[in-house]
């Protein structure tokens, strides 16, 4: 049989694509072999397929001979980088750190997905740092189906031809990013709605966020699929689940948090005990014939007191559902919904307050980027304490406790530069 020379050219792209490394020397030194060079001025193009976005000024310096570590790319704003890439899981190897200097930073991934988080190098140091990330597009394979984005998710990251990468923090130093095709690590991939998916803009933030910062790089890689305003029912209209189940492997897993908007939907045969628990028995099923296992997460608490000082209870019998679900299809539970509870009201209504996010009146139901990461660490406790399989894989986590949470004097967080006064769909 005859192959066209135009297909052979496709298939010999393709194999290139996902077979090979991308590997990029940042800075004017002297260029590594088999590096491609990224300078200042490199900025993206559709034709190259790599390059620094508009909107920072970048700054090359080099110090020394080493190819590869004596040269970097620095800047006094966040920076981001992309590269073209087919969708699936990938390691990235970035190098940090300046020969005569320090630095430090915090390295997001697509739409503010944390991978490292306050990363410091002393006088002279240099470290190499290794994440996995999950890419994805809106296509649905096997099928002629695709997702179906709501207009907002067209200028997504997460939804693109490309891995981004931001590089922020208060003295970012980078000297080169290596991304390899990651060797078929555990997927967590998450299901959910505003309170849980990668929120792309500031003072917006999820906990589905911050959880990649929680796992071992190259035996897990989070895949973040909530979107704001979902239901259980919606999704499944969006074919997001869909989507979910075309990538799940055996031993993949797969978690669940809805009810917000949930709540809101009426009509004969709606409610948490009828359509919310049947939607939920699907997902269950669903996720188990492919071999994954499916993790029931309570939707967490608004930030809504009483006069006590005690959290009221505005989720009705949603949460209650969730449980009762888990009961009889013996599947997995965190509580979430109970250790916001305790969480909030160990603040109390004026520190819990500084977890929220403002724009510029408080928002009672969406964390900022700190309300966020102490609830994924409510998330990843969840975890350690059912004793899920891939808590072996937990690092950068000493344990957490909802009844003595954090101050936020206690969290760093460099702002992105996406921010957004809209407050996401759902409350």
């Amino acid at each position: 049989m005859k192959v066209s020379a135009a297909l052979l050219a496709c298939i010999f792209t393709s194999g290139i694509a996902y077979s090979q490394s991308r590997k990029f020397d940042f800075g004017p030194g002297e260029l590594k072999k088999g590096y491609t060079q990224v300078l200042p001025e490199t900025t993206y193009s559709k034709e190259k397929g790599y390059g620094f976005l508009p909107g920072s000024s970048l700054t090359g310096m080099a110090h020394g001979k080493d190819a590869l570590k004596n040269d970097f790319i620095t800047s006094n704003q966040p920076f981001y980088f992309s590269v073209d890439l087919p969708e699936g899981d990938y390691d990235v190897k970035v190098i940090l750190g300046d020969k005569e200097g320090t630095s430090e930073q915090t390295v997001r991934a697509e739409c503010r997905r944390v991978m490292i988080y306050k990363e410091l190098t002393r006088q002279g140091e240099i470290k190499e740092k290794t994440f996995t990330v999950h890419i994805r597009r809106p296509e649905i394979p096997g099928t002629t189906e695709k997702v179906k984005l709501k207009p907002r998710e067209f200028d997504y990251f997460h939804w693109d031809d490309q891995l981004t990468l931001e590089f922020n923090g208060a003295n970012p130093k980078v000297a080169a990013v290596e991304i390899t095709r990651a060797k078929k690590p555990t997927r967590v991939f998450l299901a959910g709605n505003s309170t849980v998916v990668d929120q792309a803009n500031e003072p917006f933030a999820a906990w589905g966020q911050m959880l990649p910062a929680f796992f071992e790089p190259k035996k897990i890689s989070v895949a973040n699929y909530a979107e704001s305003g979902e239901t259980l029912s919606n999704f499944l209209a969006g074919n997001r689940l869909k989507k979910i189940l075309s990538q799940m492997r055996k031993g993949d897993y797969l978690f669940i948090e809805f009810g917000h908007n949930d709540q809101k939907q009426k009509g004969e045969g709606i409610g948490p005990f009828t359509s919310y628990k049947r939607d939920l028995k699907y997902f269950i099923s669903e996720a188990r014939k492919k071999g994954g296992i499916p993790v029931i997460v309570t939707s967490i608490q608004r930030r809504n007191f009483n006069e006590n000082g005690q959290i009221n209870e505005t989720l009705g019998d949603y949460p209650a559902a969730c449980r009762q679900v888990a009961r009889e299809e013996n599947v997995p539970l965190i509580d979430l919904n109970k250790m916001t509870k305790v969480l909030y009201e160990a603040w109390g209504p004026g520190e819990s307050e500084k977890a929220f996010a403002h724009n510029p009146q408080v928002d009672n139901t969406h964390p900022n980027p700190f309300g966020a990461f102490e609830m994924a660490k409510c998330v990843v406790q969840g975890m350690k304490d059912i004793k899920l399989g891939l808590t072996k894989y937990i690092i950068n986590f000493e344990g957490f406790d909802p009844a003595q949470p954090d101050l936020i004097t206690s969290f760093y967080w460099p702002l992105s530069p996406s921010k957004s006064t809209i407050k996401p769909d759902g409350n």
